[in-house]
């Protein structure tokens, strides 16, 4: 047969397959090594340090003793970038959008920290010690525990409706904050409601919890003309959703029966620049009401009156 070069003969097929097939071979070896070549910064560009030598990993290459070689083939996985990363859900609920700030009273730390505690402040009125260490039942169980536990209840009850939720403390700091740093965290917050959350230290037989309202103060850094309506309205709402969720009656030795007092003396509320107010729980010096605010259902039932209250207010 006269040679034909679009149809070689099969000696010049069995070399060419041999070519191939080596190639083939050859390929992922060249690969690799040029990939290490450039991880060593390719033709070393300005920079003289000897090469680093990289190991490679064993590979065997199988080829086929006869017919068409194939590439080993090469999957590449994309790393998706930090950006792409999927944003977290925006609260949603009938709270989303507003801005509550928790103010557990006292500090656990404060028993430690004497002389810290007891520097002067200015309140606006006059000058007030930094912070107390609150009280505590017969039994032992400190107003500082007590205030802790109800806010993280209560701040789980808040969150659930989509409300973001901050602290003036929780127990991480050695002491404290201060009243008027306690002031100052719900106004840079620019809260919606500050809720300051207590238990009395009243003799036995005074029974019942009352909220403390913002009295109308001008003086020094202090000017509660804006917020002593507002405080009024929370302070309301949270006194009634209060009484049907825990049963407690209004206090016995202050506010009249009405569960309501007005006060000028406490920095936290004289500074504040948003609607806030505090909530005496109960007396833990009395040994009923010491009963139930040693009690975790009791509680719970003290944040959920708390949270009605909050969201009833921030909802009207």
């Amino acid at each position: 047969m006269p040679y034909d070069s679009e149809s070689p003969s099969p000696a010049r097929r069995r070399l060419r397959g041999n070519l191939v097939i080596a190639t083939a071979a050859l390929v992922p070896t060249c690969l690799a090594g040029w990939l290490v070549w450039q991880a060593m910064g390719g033709s070393g560009g300005q920079d003289d340090k000897p090469p680093r030598v990289l190991p490679l990993p064993s590979a065997s290459v199988a080829v086929p003793p006869s017919g068409n070689a194939k590439l080993p083939t090469v999957t590449v996985t994309a790393t998706p970038s930090p950006s792409a990363s999927p944003r977290p859900a925006r609260p949603t609920g009938p709270l989303a959008g507003r801005v509550v700030v928790i103010d557990p009273g006292h500090n656990p730390g404060n028993f430690e920290h004497p002389t810290e505690i007891n520097r002067q402040v200015d309140i606006g009125t006059n000058k007030k010690e930094c912070d107390t260490t609150g009280t505590a039942t017969r039994d032992g169980y400190t107003e500082a525990a007590f205030t802790l536990d109800v806010a993280h209840r209560l701040r789980a009850l808040l969150e659930k409706q989509g409300a973001t939720v901050s602290y003036t403390q929780d127990g991480e700091r050695a002491f404290g904050p201060c009243v008027d740093e306690r002031a100052r965290i719900g106004n840079t917050a620019k809260a919606d409601a500050v809720v300051s959350v207590h238990a009395d230290g009243a003799p036995e037989g005074d029974r019942g919890f009352h909220v403390i309202l913002p009295a109308l103060v001008k003086a020094g850094k202090a000017d509660t003309a804006a917020i002593v309506g507002p405080s009024r309205e929370l302070g309301v709402r949270i006194a009634g959703k209060f009484v049907a969720a825990t049963g407690m009656a209004a206090s016995n030795y202050v506010g009249d029966g009405t569960g309501l007092d007005v006060r000028r003396d406490l920095g936290g509320l004289n500074l504040s620049t948003v609607p806030k107010v505090f909530v005496e729980c109960g007396n833990m010096q009395d040994s009923r009401d010491a009963g139930l605010l040693t009690s975790a259902r009791w509680r719970q039932k003290a944040a959920q009156g708390l949270a009605d209250g909050i969201g009833s207010f921030l909802l009207k």
